[in-house]
């Protein structure tokens, strides 16, 4: 078997006899393939969120609106873990072509849709693809480049999620009132092709040349796990009493799966997560900040030009605008925070930062208010931009410094999947917190943005649990610890 590990535009990878392989990529063309697949999976986890309203004017279905980011989300949650092992096997490129493919061909079903049971089905299948658009990339990316700037290339990376988490929205709004909601999805069409084209031709990562089974079994149980989870959080206490059989069944259903799935991995040949991961201290606590993060993250994000648009009764195009105060920070401080936590290999203090600025940021949700002037709300938009720029990357970066070699997609597609099982999470908690405030009948504007933030008052107790996992993790080192192989070595820098 052979593993790669991070090179740079003229380096080359070596297996596990010692034999060196040229890694052949065209590096700069390479990575705008890869970064335009990254964008394309996070903008369409939020350029829905503002066309919603339009949406469900055009055909119907405002009982169940939330699903068509829900579905998305679960599905590319799903198969994230999915996707870093079968592309281990059968190469990143061949993966990743596979699954933009998949992603542009769902994008014009989903423009195409005529209800909305056929939006969200078309929107299942975008999720598939999606899977594969964010994991692969930072898998990628890390391989392409030597260690000592992989903290300034997830950086950058981070800096593209919040350009298009916040973009999203901008760019939804403005496609849905000049063009219509369906252009939001068509548009997926021609960057599809670019990015399939650029990837054919430059890139070019040896395979890391697993012969074992793919996991199957474990995806399978992974993903009723997971939709049985989403289903809880999205249906209790709104659509059946938490006492009723429906929600106890599928509680009971979600931790019998999730059970035998771990049991699974324990024995599995080639796992598609592997257990031993959790051996790991600094992992043991840091993939379960990262689904507390993924829970704020999405929690506020998609709720936030819902109460802009209701509150002050302003366009999707003025709404996306108005998150400007929230995109700004988030790309700023994600780039200058990865590239100085990389250069001086501490990353420890940007993460409690973060977390103790998101604390601050949804106490200050909490209390915005229709009455209040917009300053207030962009006001603590800046402060969750920040947040989140802190945390976002340099939570991957600190994961996947404390990995094992061979263990480096595993790692970071587990803290993806795990971030957006979070994401889905988030939304349905924060959705159905809503949905009971303003009830299920015909609802005024003002009500909606009357009730977002107490909804919002929510993240402040998920934003303590964060920090608290944060203060626990230990001490992890930048880029020389990597090359360990005893993932339980004593880390000696932080």
């Amino acid at each position: 078997m052979t593993e790669s590990i991070p090179v740079g535009p003229e380096e080359s990878t070596r297996d596990t006899s010692g034999q060196e392989r040229t890694n052949r990529s065209n590096v700069p063309l390479a990575s705008i393939a890869l970064v335009l697949g990254m964008l394309l999976s996070v903008l369409d986890q939020t350029v829905v969120a503002i066309a919603l309203p339009e949406i469900t004017a055009d055909i119907g279905g405002a009982g169940s609106f939330s699903w068509v980011v829900t579905a998305y989300v679960l599905a590319s949650t799903a198969t994230g873990t999915f996707y870093g092992r079968i592309s281990d096997r059968y190469g990143r490129r061949e993966v990743f072509i596979v699954a933009v493919v998949l992603f542009t061909v769902s994008s014009l079903l989903c423009g195409m849709a005529q209800s909305m049971p056929q939006l969200i089905a078309a929107r299942v299948v975008q999720g598939i693809g999606a899977g594969a658009l964010f994991v692969i990339p930072t898998v990628a990316l890390s391989e392409l480049y030597p260690q000592h700037l992989r903290g300034k290339v997830q950086g950058f990376t981070g800096a593209v999620f919040a350009l298009a988490s916040v973009g999203g929205p901008l760019v939804g709004g403005a496609i849905t009132d000049g063009s219509g909601w369906r252009w939001i999805f068509y548009i997926n069409v021609p960057i599809g092709v670019l990015c399939v084209a650029l990837c054919a031709v430059a890139l070019r990562l040896p395979r890391a040349g697993a012969t074992d089974r793919v996991d199957y079994p474990g995806a399978v149980l992974v993903v009723a796990a997971v939709v049985s989870l989403l289903l809880v959080t999205e249906w209790g206490g709104r659509d059946y009493d938490w006492g009723s059989v429906q929600i106890i069944g599928l509680a009971v259903a979600c931790v019998a799966l999730f059970t035998a799935f771990v049991q699974w991995e324990k024995r599995a040949a080639n796992p598609l997560l592997p257990m031993r991961l959790f051996a790991n201290p600094a992992l043991r606590l840091i993939l379960p900040a990262t689904a507390v993060l993924g829970m704020l993250l999405y929690g506020s994000v998609v709720f936030m030009p819902t109460f802009l648009q209701t509150a002050y009764d302003w366009s999707a195009t003025r709404a996306g605008l108005a998150l400007i105060p929230y995109f700004i920070p988030f790309i700023v401080v994600s780039a200058v925070a990865g590239g100085k936590a990389g250069k001086s290999g501490r990353f420890k203090p940007y993460l409690l930062t973060g977390a103790v600025v998101l604390i601050g940021a949804f106490v200050l949700l909490a209390t915005i208010d229709p009455d209040r002037d917009y300053l207030y709300a962009a006001g603590a938009m800046v402060v969750l931009g920040a947040g989140f720029g802190l945390l976002m990357q340099n939570l991957v970066v600190v994961s996947q410094n404390a990995a094992a070699p061979p263990d480096l997609a595993a790692t970071t597609a587990a803290n993806l999947s795990i971030r957006g099982l979070g994401m889905a999470v988030g939304v349905a908690l924060f959705g159905n917190l809503l949905a009971r405030k303003v009830g299920d009948g015909p609802v005024s504007p003002a009500a909606t943005a009357e009730a977002i933030p107490d909804v919002f008052v929510w993240g402040v107790p998920l934003a303590v649990l964060l920090l608290l996992l944060l203060a626990l993790v230990p001490r992890v080192d930048a880029g020389p610890a990597q090359e360990k192989p005893d993932t339980e070595a004593e880390p000696s820098t932080a």
